[in-house]
């Protein structure tokens, strides 16, 4: 056994991410129920370390797609990958919202809840104008500034730029090798700094629940108990029974990946963003076998179109609140409801609240629901964008490994490798899924 091997193993558990993590969630929770006002001070600590992890996503997102075509070369291979996650995020999209609406006609979370809502003052923040209008859609995807993209965070601009520079640089062929090169190394110091970041990740995820603990209180889930109950059971019987047999049908297991992904689902518990741990899911999908090329792809553009939680949880809400105000909703109602959803749905960020900003707009969009709905479910949001986080980092996931099965060629069986810190990817014995 090699020395690096040995030391890791015998390392103090309490050096170990994921206890670090856990033990800060846990403190965050008694400290918000404690001691509130000192809960809610710690509310810098989360937004910091999010501020940090942001800072580098939109580099490590520009340099991993470059990368990735320049290495396939074949443009035709990247629009081909490109054409096979866009139509499998648009099947799970649609799926998870008929799920919703299936659960939200069933269960009836709405019925028999009376809570007094308080006006639509708080809810102005989130009331914005929601365009329906497909072509508006397409020319957001395109920056009028490159720099602007990367500076406004802007994701799915970043990856449109970014799928340009790569096709530029891969049309050059020998005269751009030394540039693709150079880009690495960049990505690689960029993937260090991440793992400097990380080692902040306690910190940021005792701040961000402490926060929500002192600013909502744990007595907030009692009112919508039944609501709540029914996201969560929804969301994990969807990524156990659905997602898990989409990866038994290509050979992997979804508690495998669950393991393997451990880390980052906690700190997105932790922190209710998915953004936080894009870098280092990236990393892990890599050494888990699925070529750059496809990650660099998939992932991205499926933190804005493969929204698997975020969908099941607007559909529900939606019935949550018609069924709250006893608002009837024939078929053509819902099918116009589930159409606003499927728009106002794509182009959302990773980042906390983004899922109630889509709901608030739909709402608002469709002029069928009353506003004041949206009050009801302001109290308990941030307990429901982690569920909505953690099901949208796992069917990302998901989609990743599909992709790259599908580019695989022949039968493949992935072997999770040891963990690993947050980094570039390294050779794992596992040939890469082009």
């Amino acid at each position: 056994m090699s020395q690096g091997v040995e030391s890791r193993i015998k390392r103090p558990f309490y050096t170990n991410l994921t206890v670090q993590v856990l033990a800060a969630i846990a403190l965050g929770v008694a400290v918000g129920h404690w001691a509130p006002e000192t809960g809610v001070a710690m509310k810098p600590l989360g937004d910091g370390f999010i501020r940090l992890i942001r800072m580098v996503i939109g580099p490590v997102v520009f340099l991993t797609v470059v990368s990735g075509i320049a290495h396939a070369g074949d443009m035709r291979r990247v629009g081909r990958i490109g054409v096979k996650a866009l139509v499998y995020f648009e099947v799970m999209t649609t799926l998870c919202l008929l799920i919703g609406l299936a659960v939200g006609l069933l269960v009836e979370p709405g019925t028999g809840v009376a809570v007094a809502t308080h006006g639509t003052a708080e809810l102005q923040p989130y009331l914005k104008p929601v365009s329906t209008s497909f072509s508006d859609f397409l020319l957001s995807l395109v920056p009028d500034n490159a720099v602007a993209a990367f500076a406004r965070g802007e994701l799915l601009q970043v990856l449109i730029f970014a799928v340009l520079f790569g096709a530029g640089l891969s049309a050059l062929g020998e005269r751009g090798r030394h540039v693709a090169s150079l880009l690495n190394e960049v990505s690689d110091v960029l993937f260090r700094v991440i793992a400097i970041i990380m080692r902040l990740a306690p910190l940021g995820a005792f701040g961000a629940m402490a926060f929500t603990i002192g600013r909502y209180g744990l007595e907030a889930l009692v009112p919508l108990a039944k609501l709540m109950s029914c996201v969560y059971l929804t969301m994990a019987l969807f990524v156990l029974v659905v997602l898990g047999t989409v990866l038994r049908l290509i050979g992997f297991s979804i508690f495998k990946l669950l393991r393997y992904l451990k880390e980052e689902l906690l700190l997105v518990l932790g922190t209710s963003s998915t953004e936080t741990v894009l870098p280092q899911v990236m990393a892990k999908l890599e050494a888990l076998g699925c070529s750059k090329t496809v990650v660099g792809l998939v992932v991205p553009t499926g933190y804005s179109f493969n929204q698997d939680g975020t969908s099941i949880y607007l559909s529900l809400s939606v019935l949550f609140i018609a069924q709250v105000f006893d608002v009837p909703l024939g078929f053509g109602q819902l099918t116009q409801l589930l159409i606003v959803l499927m728009v106002t749905s794509k182009g959302a960020a990773g980042v906390t609240g983004s899922g109630f900003i889509i709901l608030a707009g739909a709402v608002s969009a469709s002029g069928i629901l009353p506003i004041e709905g949206l009050a009801l479910l302001l109290g308990v949001e941030r307990f429901m964008s982690e569920a909505r986080a953690l099901t949208n980092l796992i069917g990302n996931a998901v989609a990743t490994l599909v992709v790259a099965r599908s580019e695989a060629g022949a039968l493949w069986r992935v072997q999770v490798p040891s963990p690993i810190v947050a980094g570039p990817a390294v050779p794992l014995g596992t040939p890469a899924l082009d």
